[in-house]
């Protein structure tokens, strides 16, 4: 239609050029035209009409991006949990599990893809079904066989799934790194791995409170599970010599290898490329057009990035909305307040103004260890020798923004998703009156398809979590980890609040809440209500309890969405995710000891790090958080008169998704229930301003991606865009792991100085620092 359009103005403009004495058969032939036109878009209208009025019932309730993606067909027969998968994920969860903890600790990163294990143990079960001996092996009663057929699509997922669930990082990291890094204070080794399953295995438990409303139901599509299947969907079609199928593969691995050597330029030789600052060119020197140009200390205006890091795959499997949404936050954010705070009047306090760090009034770092008795409780006379903590305007309206992004995600599901959460609801209830599985009462073709397996029941995840209650109660209740006992009685609570919502939110939007201040304030005024014992590590781990509460329940949901697309029996879905956690979380610890180790005068601030990279920035701003609230605590906080507007951000949160509601049923063509607060918020509250490179780039490459292309070339887009997403994610890591082994496994090697490796600045922001 867009095309027609187009060619339409242009043939008006001829007509206008031709002499007046043609006029009359111009215009007749400028009508004719026109109707041809629009019979041609009436009958594309129609013949789109009669394809949807003539699928099965059991396909209309799949959206269209499904029915392109999954295969309809399933054959029980094929093995899963089979030795073969068994020794893949011994191969393939270590160095995920250990490059993801690495990233944790980076500026910035690409999140770990499950892409290269997808790859990788395709091709390598096909290898080990012909090398394999045809053998049973005895084990007791049972017995298996180490090469029981051809290698099957459905073992493929399952390796990637048990990746996908050990090789990442963990949230429990954070505490443990605090602890030593500000407070020379180490976890015992043992404690610090069953803390970091345990949390794991709530989050996993409390994934049965929001799998009955939003994995069965075909309309939450879980984008990233999308994503996934259509490269599963590749190998599948390739197995049965499909040419579009080799096509792919093809496209797929041009892109990877294309990607994986670039990735060494802005990674190692050339990191001028991750962060292309115009202005700076013009004016190296010019502090005013240096902070606006400058992508690792400035605004970040016109400043490109070459750096697949600062991009990922988000650009091509975010809905666009979303990504409009994000980038309109970028901008408020980087290109109207920080100006208005360096050259304007938003705040006060004008030292550390795009800093993590809490200051003293002077500008100089706050002397945290001095607000600690020698037994963690707070010392009154160094704070009133002190004076109260200021942080940069940015830090300000950045925790402003978390407070209304947390509360504003229970808020919008309240008013945009509850007809759909009290469909579901009556389903799950239908389900526990008169028994048999929730699949049941949804008829699409998928879930009829999983009828033919037995579901995960309930006490499975109710032992689960159980086992994990009794670790964690009995850690902390030996004065382990920093938490008083009934602290985490509460972090399951708000645990359990809030995983709906957000689960909610990503599997509509791929959109994940990251984990922010809001659980530490609430330790903060518990801690406060009770005297003594007060270290400032406590706030990450009651962060790390309650966050991953729904954090890991996501993930859980969205593989099993995963499994549920394949065709795979949900029993051994769930096996192979906490198979995967008890191989990953060791590993875990294990590059967390190589960290601190070996980065952490970069983290802890005592050197700077040339490229940007080793900041410790989420830490750093975990300590601040916890000096604030722990330590001087939220009353105390707010009586402050930089620090008072603070609350306020949980009325905007609260109320604003009830205006735009309003609006969207005042205005329903008005698309406001796209304008969702919570990703709104949540960008706001997660730029920190010391590396505003990628945001730009990553706006034009998702316009280019999921709304050029899918709109007006949607067969390309459906071809391609999952596929070269994968592709590039998996080359990035790729290109990662790659850099460690060759130069910084053994002895590190760093890069020479020269003109796209400036000692001062690799951007050639000369000004900035």
């Amino acid at each position: 239609m867009f095309k027609a359009d187009s060619k339409l103005e242009v043939t008006n403009s001829s007509f206008s050029l031709d002499s007046e004495q043609d006029d009359g058969s111009k215009k007749k032939d400028e009508k004719d035209l026109y109707s041809s036109l629009t019979d041609i878009k009436e009958e594309k209208i129609w013949e789109e009409e009669e394809k949807e009025e003539n699928l099965d019932d059991d396909l209309k309730d799949l959206p269209v991006e499904v029915r392109e993606t999954v295969s309809l067909e399933d054959d029980p027969t094929e093995p899963t949990l089979t030795f073969r998968y068994f020794l893949m994920t011994l191969i393939f969860i270590p160095p995920g599990a250990f490059l993801d903890t690495m990233s944790s600790y980076r500026t910035s990163s690409a999140a770990y893809s499950v892409f290269f294990v997808q790859i990788a143990s395709y091709w390598l079960g096909k290898w080990l079904a012909k090398v394999l001996p045809k053998k049973r092996v005895p084990l007791g009663r049972l017995s298996f066989s180490l090469n029981p057929g051809p290698f099957s699509i459905k073992e493929c997922v399952l390796v990637t799934l048990s990746a996908a669930s050990g090789a990442t990082g963990s949230q429990g990291t954070t505490s443990i790194s605090v602890a030593e890094l500000f407070y020379n204070e180490k976890v015992n080794p043992a404690v610090a791995i069953f803390f970091m399953w345990a949390i794991v295995w709530t989050g996993y438990s409390f994934a049965a409170i929001a799998r009955n409303f939003l994995l069965y139901d075909p309309q939450y599509q879980w984008p990233q599970a999308l994503m996934q299947t259509s490269l599963f969907e590749a190998f599948r079609k390739s197995d049965e010599n499909s040419k579009l199928a080799a096509k792919k593969m093809r496209v797929f691995f041009i892109g990877l290898i294309g990607l994986t050597i670039w990735q060494f330029f802005p990674e190692y030789i050339f990191p001028m490329t991750g962060s292309l600052a115009f202005l700076c060119w013009v004016a190296p020197r010019n502090k005013v057009a240096n902070f606006i140009g400058s992508g690792m200390a400035g605004m970040g205006f016109l400043n490109f990035t070459l750096d697949w890091s600062n991009i990922t795959s988000s650009i091509m499997i975010m809905p666009y909305w979303t990504q409009v949404l994000k980038f309109c936050a970028f901008v408020l954010g980087a290109w109207i307040l920080l100006p208005a705070a360096k050259w304007g009047n938003l705040g006060s306090f004008k030292h550390g103004l795009m800093s993590n760090n809490l200051f003293l009034k002077n500008g100089t770092v706050y002397p945290a260890t001095r607000l600690m008795t020698s037994n963690f409780t707070f010392n009154e006379t160094a704070y009133q020798e002190l004076g109260p903590g200021y942080m940069g305007v940015q830090k300000i309206w950045i925790m402003f923004f978390d407070y209304a992004s947390y509360i504003s995600a229970i808020s919008w599901i309240i008013f945009f998703g509850h007809k759909q959460i009290l469909s579901s609801g009556k389903k799950f209830y239908h389900r526990m009156r008169y028994g048999g599985n929730i699949s049941n009462e949804y008829t699409d073709r998928l879930n009829k398809i999983q009828r033919s397996y037995k579901d995960v029941p309930l006490w499975w995840f109710i032992v689960l979590f159980v086992i994990s209650f009794v670790i964690l109660i009995t850690i902390f209740a030996t004065g382990n980890m920093f938490l008083p006992w009934w602290a985490y009685i509460v972090a399951l609570g708000f645990g359990a609040t809030i995983v709906t919502p957000m689960a909610w939110l990503y599997a509509l939007s791929n959109f994940q809440l990251a984990i922010g201040t809001f659980n530490e304030l609430i330790y903060g005024y518990m801690i406060h209500a009770v005297s003594g014992f007060k270290h400032p590590a406590g706030a990450s781990s009651y962060g790390a309890v309650a966050g991953d509460a729904w954090y890991r329940a996501q993930y859980m949901l969205q593989d099993q969405k995963i499994g549920h697309y394949m065709h795979i029996p949900p029993r051994a879905v769930f096996f192979s995710q906490i198979f995967g956690e008890l191989l990953g979380v060791p590993v875990n610890y294990g590059c967390l000891r190589w960290v601190l180790n070996t980065k952490s005068a970069y983290l802890s601030g005592k050197e700077k790090d040339p490229l940007h990279q080793w900041t410790g920035q989420s830490l750093i701003s975990y300590n601040t958080l916890a000096i604030q609230y722990v330590l001087i605590g939220p009353k105390r906080l707010f009586k402050e008169a930089m620090y008072r507007p603070l609350p306020y951000g949980f009325v905007v949160g609260a109320f604003a998704p009830a205006l735009f509601y309003l609006l969207y049923r005042l205005f329903p063509k008005g698309k406001f229930h796209l304008w969702n607060v919570t990703i709104f918020c949540s960008t706001m509250s997660n730029f920190y301003g010391n590396l505003s490179t990628g945001y730009l780039s990553s706006f034009i490459g998702g316009t280019i991606t999921n709304f050029y292309f899918y709109r007006y070339r949607h067969e390309l887009w459906r071809k391609y865009n999952y596929i070269l997403g994968a592709a590039f994610d998996t080359a990035f890591n790729l290109a990662m792991l790659l850099i460690f082994i060759f130069f910084s496994s053994g002895k590190q090697i760093a890069m020479p100085n020269w003109w796209g490796n400036n000692a001062d600045s690799v951007e050639r922001c000369f000004a900035t620092y």
